[in-house]
């Protein structure tokens, strides 16, 4: 990167810039000749410099086409236009060049502008937690208003079979009992719909280990043979407030899932589930920005998530699975979700990896 000659005080954070620093951008002051006048810690650490090298240097030169930004700077200076965006590649100390989004917008400041780089892959992963969040908000309404409108006629149909029964030949009563039975499903699913919105949130201390210690022996009891686990945990990671049963019910649905895709390895005897515990810094998830937060991955080497199935795994009643209700990773995202976190999921066939992330004070 060239250094161009400034003025002493050029590396200087001048106040007015320092809440910049608090952007999970990149976020660059430049004057109108491409020379750097303020960089935010978002950058150095993207472009993998100090700061103190960044300031004072062309900032154009840090893209595979400088003549671009060198000609959106010089349009912005002559007043051409108030704000410009376009796509570009950032370059990288020791790094792959990165995919950027540029927005170029002039400052109050006569011959300076303000260039915010938007990472393309951070930017489609906000835009994936936010279809996330949304989702589930249009499935809470969805499943609420459905259950509500299933259980009323629900009990009106077993009340009428019980009265049905009562008067027809005994020979037929199989019949009747078939409706019953079949309406008792229906509400027992019904119910499990509508619990997560229902039960009180138990906020107490939770350690993560223990929490996933508890879902380790119960998947173990159920697959005793042919399963391993692999327990890769940060013992550093502090309590923090939360529903302990939720959370143990949110990673044995995920946890559940996983041992049952693994059926075949199983028979194998290669089949792992790997429970990983880390703390996340300067994250940003749900529109908001964390100082710490705790990454819980479970990954499986199993045959990963069918490609129909990547973008609606967290649907209600979608499962890839014969006979599966399509309700886990539902209740699992909402328990998560209601801890002020979620969940996303990276999947290729041999290797499925859930990642929870949840807020720390």
């Amino acid at each position: 990167m060239k250094k161009l000659k400034t003025s002493p005080g050029a590396a200087t954070q001048p106040p007015r810039f320092q809440a910049f620093d608090l952007l999970a951008t990149l976020v660059a002051v430049v004057r109108t000749n491409g020379v750097v006048v303020f960089a935010n810690a978002a950058l150095e650490d993207a472009l993998g410099t100090s700061r103190r090298t960044i300031e004072g240097s062309c900032l154009p030169e840090c893209f595979t086409e400088p003549h671009i930004l060198q000609n959106a700077l010089e349009g912005a200076g002559s007043n051409e236009f108030a704000a410009l965006r376009y796509d570009a590649w950032l370059k990288r100390l020791n790094h792959e060049p990165m995919p950027v989004h540029v927005v170029l917008a002039q400052t109050d400041v006569p011959g300076e502008a303000i260039i915010e780089l938007l990472p393309l892959e951070q930017q489609a992963k906000q835009d994936r937690e936010e279809r996330l969040i949304d989702q589930a908000q249009a499935n809470k309404e969805l499943i609420r208003n459905l259950a509500h409108e299933i259980k009323n006629p629900l009990g009106g149909i077993r009340g009428a079979a019980q009265l049905l029964q009562m008067d027809i030949d005994k020979s037929l009563t199989e019949y009747t009992q078939v409706i019953i039975h079949e309406a008792d499903r229906l509400q027992t699913l019904v119910d499990r719909l509508l619990a997560p919105h229902r039960r009180p949130h138990l906020v107490g201390d939770v350690n993560i280990h223990e929490v996933c210690e508890r879902v380790r022996s119960l998947i173990l009891a159920e697959f005793p043979k042919g399963l391993r686990f692999v327990r890769d945990y940060d013992t550093s990671i502090p309590d923090f407030r939360g529903d302990r049963e939720q959370l143990i019910q949110a990673v044995l649905n995920i946890t559940h899932n996983a041992a049952q895709a693994l059926a075949e390895r199983m028979f194998e005897g290669d089949a792992q589930i790997t429970f990983k515990t880390r703390i996340a810094r300067q994250v940003t998830f749900g529109k908001q920005r964390y100082r710490l937060a705790l990454e819980l991955h479970v990954v499986d080497n199993g045959p990963g998530v069918p490609d129909t199935l990547k973008d609606r795994i967290f649907y209600p009643l979608i499962s890839g699975r014969e006979g599966g209700s399509g309700l886990g990773l539902t209740l699992a995202q909402t328990f998560v979700q209601q801890h002020h976190g979620l969940i996303e999921c990276d999947s290729a066939p041999g290797r499925t990896d859930f990642k929870l992330l949840i807020p720390l004070p």
